[in-house]
């Protein structure tokens, strides 16, 4: 299918010094879970897009390299004004074009999805998100907990490592 990536992921990308839950799950855990112990191919702004790129051409060829968007859903990026040309282009392609799927992670209780673009709303009505809950800290590495299964059930087929 001439796709490289089996799924891009969105997250806010947080410019405190300090390494918030947020990134270490996105930098640490996802790649180690979904690369590692699941075979598959994971686009992460930051470690996939390289200093000097022109960033909104290589999110927009990355996404379009890629099966899935992995939308992590957190108080920071519901707020945030400065992540949305990621969630524009996403949401574009998801919704107008509608060739790519989206699996959205909620990180933290979001509450009401009021302050959520209506295109979010809407893909939420339709499938849902996926909830980390914070029980998951203690064994976040375990492919087989119910948060990761719910998450590679949404996932292209991949062959798995032997």
């Amino acid at each position: 299918d001439g796709k490289i990536y089996d799924a891009y992921v969105i997250y806010p990308k947080n410019h405190a010094s300090e390494a918030n839950f947020v990134e270490y799950f996105v930098y640490q855990i996802m790649p180690d879970i979904l690369e590692n112990k699941c075979g598959y191919t994971l686009c992460i702004y930051g470690r996939d897009i390289y200093p000097g790129e022109d960033a909104a051409s290589a999110i927009e060829k990355r996404m379009q390299k890629s099966r899935r968007l992995i939308i992590l859903l957190t108080h920071q990026l519901v707020n945030s004004k400065e992540d949305a040309y990621d969630q524009h282009i996403a949401l574009y392609n998801t919704l107008i074009q509608n060739d790519i799927k989206v699996i959205l992670l909620e990180m933290e209780t979001i509450g009401t999805y009021g302050k959520l673009q209506e295109s979010l709303r809407f893909i939420i009505k339709q499938q849902g998100t996926i909830k980390w809950k914070e029980e998951h800290t203690v064994h976040p590495q375990s492919p087989n907990s119910r948060f990761w299964k719910q998450v590679r059930y949404h996932m292209p087929l991949t062959r798995r490592p032997s």
